[in-house]
């Protein structure tokens, strides 16, 4: 191994021999539900791939079999007050989930379970999603908390499966199982369990570290400059703030969230 040092316990990282990086959610107690540090640990270790030549793509996962990611810890919204700590929020997930996409090797998520909310943004922002049988995909927010997903995400979703499916998705609040994920172009791959994830996820890493790094980087940041509309500038509004006020600030956002860590059904009022 070249490099097997952790960041935190709570996201491993690791490089092998052939310039595979992996980066581990490592809370199975939680379902590995991401706290802020571990956002901000994904773009520190962003920054660490881009100086290290050795790393030729890059593997995300989750520990413990029974989810990659089940979202956002939910506790850490009760701070939330203010528009500027609903949209500082939404601001802090488009730089995430940004500096994913950005990377200069190829991305793959090999999910397994619940695959959620912050942790199917993060899949969805990979070039690539290889899927257990038992994977499980969505963002059930319209029966949760109630708040909504930022433009950003919207036209990421929006690219890979297309806005109807977006829709559907969010407002039915299902998960999408693997099958029907590979079906709508969500996954591009289903393989039985965990031990096979593993296994192809290294296999498929390999062969795209075999390749020319120039091509795909090149390619991979073409189709990203297609897709990018003109960001705003820094304290500048952005299209959809209205529609993250609307909703983070409404008194049914925090009804979610309080019925949500509850286990109790939320009381929608619409305001």
């Amino acid at each position: 191994m070249t490099d097997a040092t952790p960041s935190t316990d709570e996201l491993l990282y690791a490089v092998d021999d052939a310039g595979i990086a992996r980066i581990t959610l490592n809370r199975p107690q939680a379902r590995n539900a991401l706290t802020f540090a571990m956002y901000e640990g994904l773009v520190t270790l962003g920054r660490r791939i881009e100086d290290d030549p050795a790393v030729k793509a890059l593997v995300i996962a989750g520990a413990g079999g029974k989810a990659f990611a089940a979202g956002t810890d939910i506790a850490q919204f009760r701070s939330f007050k203010t528009p500027e700590d609903a949209l500082g929020y939404e601001r802090f997930m488009d730089r995430v989930l940004g500096s994913l996409e950005r990377l200069r090797v190829p991305t793959i998520a090999a999910v397994s379970g619940a695959c959620t909310g912050g942790g199917a943004a993060i899949a969805a922002a990979c070039d690539f999603r290889i899927a257990t049988e038992d994977a499980r995909f969505g963002f059930p927010i319209a029966r949760t908390l109630g708040n909504c997903l930022s433009m950003g995400n919207l036209k990421r979703l929006s690219g890979l499966i297309g806005p109807a499916r977006v829709k559907d998705m969010l407002f039915t609040a299902r998960l999408v199982g693997a099958r029907e994920a590979l079906a709508i172009g969500l996954v591009g791959e289903v393989v039985p369990d965990a031990a096979a994830l593993d296994a192809r996820a290294t296999e498929f890493a390999e062969m795209l570290a075999s390749h020319a790094p120039l091509t795909l980087r090149a390619t991979k940041e073409g189709l990203r400059r297609l897709q990018e509309e003109a960001e705003a500038a820094e304290g500048e509004a952005r299209p959809g703030d209205d529609l993250i006020l609307m909703c983070y600030m409404s008194e049914d956002f925090r009804e979610g969230m309080e019925a949500f860590l509850a286990k109790r059904p939320p009381n929608w009022s619409g305001r």
